[in-house]
């Protein structure tokens, strides 16, 4: 079944509204929330045999992106096929959450503990789209109490751990005459179909107030928000990364990046490893073969890159 058509048989069991439009060739599932809003929602299939290919479907997304962004001042959601096939429930529980179905949980009911390696990378291969990442610094907000309403299927017991940040090593530069630290904010996650309010700035601020770092920077992937909550916490856009390109695994739709030399990362090569909230990467190894004509290729729409600086230079 056609990836629009799979999308709005899901809004039709959920009962919500919704009907499918074309834009610039591509068909857009638009949910309607209430009457004076509504969510513009694109399907991305991979069906790119290519790379060359993948590059020209990800410019005609990009049109109908921009023509919905100037036609209605909001940024549509992309679901794109590997994150809806293999991350399915995950992928699902975002979406009914822009959709206004959610377990609300707000972080002034939570406390900030210092975790482990083992229950970061527990939490964000679960619940991040690019699943765990190498750092230094790794912090979990814990429920204490609910008092959030509950229109969602998740039930939270306090206790539970329902957001997790993890943050690198720093990295100095000298500056004039001073000793700049920076580090990288590398992964955020929430649990899926939960609205945390406040949880991003709860866990941010416990790593200013324990490391004192001059200068924290982040990247925002473009899949699926703009990065305006990194504004709202101080942020600063500073810039644009390019497009990555990945090739994707058809018989379990594992993505994979190409190498920026623009070779293609073979299937029988491990995971890459993962560096950032965005997802950038770089492979390292093996895992398990693939014949060819499995593999599909998929350009993401790259990343906002935000910077907070704490010092001045």
């Amino acid at each position: 079944m056609e990836l629009h058509k799979e999308i709005s048989d899901f809004l039709l069991e959920k009962g919500i509204a919704h009907d499918t439009v074309t834009s610039y060739g591509h068909s857009v599932v638009v949910a309607h929330i209430c009457k004076e809003r509504s969510i513009h929602i694109i399907p991305a299939p991979i069906s790119a045999e290519t790379p060359e290919a993948a590059e020209r479907e990800s410019a005609c997304l990009s049109s109908c992106i921009d023509n919905i962004i100037s036609t209605t001042g909001e940024r549509p959601l992309i679901i794109s096929e590997d994150r809806w096939r293999h991350q399915g429930e995950m992928t699902k529980a975002r979406l009914l959450a822009h959709l206004e179905i959610f377990t609300q949980i707000y972080a002034r009911n939570c406390e900030v503990r210092k975790i482990d390696k083992k229950t970061a990378a527990e939490f964000l291969e679960a619940n991040h789209s690019y699943g765990d990442a190498s750092c230094r610094h790794r912090y979990g907000l814990y429920l204490k109490r609910h008092t959030g309403h509950n229109a969602g299927s998740v039930s939270i017991e306090p206790g539970c751990l329902v957001a997790v940040a993890t943050f690198s090593n720093g990295r100095k530069w000298i500056k004039g005459n001073k000793t700049i630290r920076s580090y990288e904010w590398t992964r955020y996650a929430s649990l899926p179909g939960v609205r945390l309010s406040g949880g991003m700035g709860r866990l941010l601020k416990a790593f200013i107030a324990e490391v004192k770092p001059d200068d924290i920077m982040t990247y925002a992937d473009l899949e699926w928000s703009e990065g305006k909550v990194y504004e709202a916490l101080g942020f600063t856009l500073e810039g644009h990364k390019s497009p990555v390109f990945f090739a994707v695994n058809t018989n379990t739709w594992n993505r994979l990046p190409i190498l920026s030399d623009g070779s293609k990362i073979g299937f029988d090569m491990p995971p890459p490893a993962r560096g950032c909230i965005s997802g950038r990467s770089h492979a390292t190894g093996v895992n398990g073969n693939l014949d060819p004509s499995d593999s599909r290729y998929f350009q993401n729409f790259g990343s906002n890159k935000y910077r907070l600086k704490l010092t001045e230079y």
